[in-house]
């Protein structure tokens, strides 16, 4: 199993980033993945998941209307369209699986992890 995330980098705030995790090892449809951030002295928190039916998470209120997850199958990617990005989103981003369909978009539930990729958000 394994998650290639890329796609993070340096931007303005109010600019746009799109976030891609690229999978392998197993069938994306059947498993839940999630975009998780660490920010400098902070926890890893859930930011969004998509699962089964394509269904979402939006784990963070602050980023509702501006983020949105989805997947494409046949290439087995799942992405992170991030607009209006905000100093505070200025993260390392991870993708990871869920091999045991939990509900929510938790961190801890999250089995197989991807090395992260920074994004730096400036004023």
């Amino acid at each position: 199993v394994q998650l290639q995330a890329s796609g993070g980098g340096l931007v303005h705030a109010g600019e746009s980033l799109r976030l891609s995790c690229v999978v392998s090892g197993f069938a994306l449809r059947y498993h839940n993945v999630g975009w998780f951030r660490q920010a400098p002295g902070k926890e890893r928190e859930g930011v969004a998941c998509i699962g089964s039916g394509d269904r979402t998470i939006y784990a963070v209120d602050s980023v509702k209307g501006r983020f949105t997850i989805s997947r494409d199958l046949l290439k087995n990617t799942v992405y992170l369209q991030m607009s209006g990005l905000k100093t505070e989103d200025t993260a390392v981003y991870y993708c990871a699986a869920d091999f045991e369909d939990n509900s929510g978009c938790r961190a801890h539930r999250y089995d197989y992890w991807g090395q992260g990729t920074l994004v730096t958000v400036s004023s």
